[in-house]
């Protein structure tokens, strides 16, 4: 077993501002004595602002979220799942979920691969496609505790994503979001458990929760759920930290017992 803390945060467009946030939630995730954390889609900043973007934002090596989250991670013994960042590679941006292990080593990353374009209202469009390069590739990784399945906000509405994940032997699906609040009134929830339930695997989504500096308003609700959609732990709209234990033997269970994840 082991111990998981998704963070919840209400990210501005500063770095720095961000980044002191995320510091002080990560040190009370060490004192709920988290073995791993997790923080939000967009965690660094958040901004539509394409042209803004591409002046500021750097490769992950450069990053400085990523540098200091990497070095946390070393420093407390921590892994660390850093939701997303947006990086520029080769002039194109990139929404990115990097994976960090408790020796400050990056030990994977996933680029988003399903883009938000939605039109909710005359007031309220996403048009992700125009922002950032979509991701090509499945990612998991393995912990110390097993699999770990990647993935960001948007992409929870794909489940044959996470059917593909499961069966190549991931135990967990980290889905850090910057849901919307129009839509996470109606679906955040039943997405989150349906996903835990189909794959019985647990399912860790950190969120952004608030109004953001730009305007856009985010829901909230980070959930840890458990394989057969019991909810564990959730936060409601304000920043935060839930903490969890996480039994992987029950994951075992659960599919030994309903051995649906092996058909397709």
């Amino acid at each position: 077993m082991f111990r998981v803390s998704c963070i919840q945060l209400c990210s501005s467009n500063d770095v720095a501002y961000n980044l002191k946030r995320t510091k002080i939630l990560l040190i009370k995730a060490v004192k709920q004595k988290a073995d791993f954390i997790l923080t939000p889609e967009v965690s660094s900043k958040i901004t539509l602002n394409k042209r803004k973007l591409l002046k500021t934002a750097t490769s992950m090596e450069k990053d400085i979220y990523v540098n200091e989250m990497k070095n946390f991670a070393k420093k407390y013994k921590k892994w660390l799942l850093i939701g997303s960042v947006i990086l520029k590679i080769k002039k194109k941006l990139v929404n990115r979920s990097v994976l960090i292990s408790s020796k400050g080593k990056i030990k994977c990353y996933y680029d988003k691969i399903h883009m938000y374009d939605a039109k909710l209202s005359k007031s309220e469009k996403y048009f992700e496609s125009k922002l950032f390069t979509s991701g090509k590739k499945l990612k998991i990784s393995n912990l110390p505790w097993g699999k770990l399945g990647l993935s960001i906000c948007y992409d929870l509405r794909f489940p044959s994503m996470y059917k593909k994940m499961s069966k190549l032997g991931a135990f967990f699906i980290s889905v850090p979001s910057a849901f919307t609040e129009t839509t996470g009134k109606k679906h955040w929830h039943t997405l989150l458990k349906a996903r835990a339930i189909e794959n019985f695997s647990y399912v860790f989504a950190p969120g952004q929760a608030g109004k953001h500096c730009n305007g856009r308003k985010t829901y909230g609700h980070s959930l840890i759920v458990s394989p057969d959609g019991e909810i564990l732990k959730e936060l409601g709209k304000k920043e935060g930290v839930i903490t969890s234990t996480i039994y992987p033997d029950f994951v075992k269970k659960l599919r030994k017992t309903i051995p649906s994840v092996n058909f397709d």
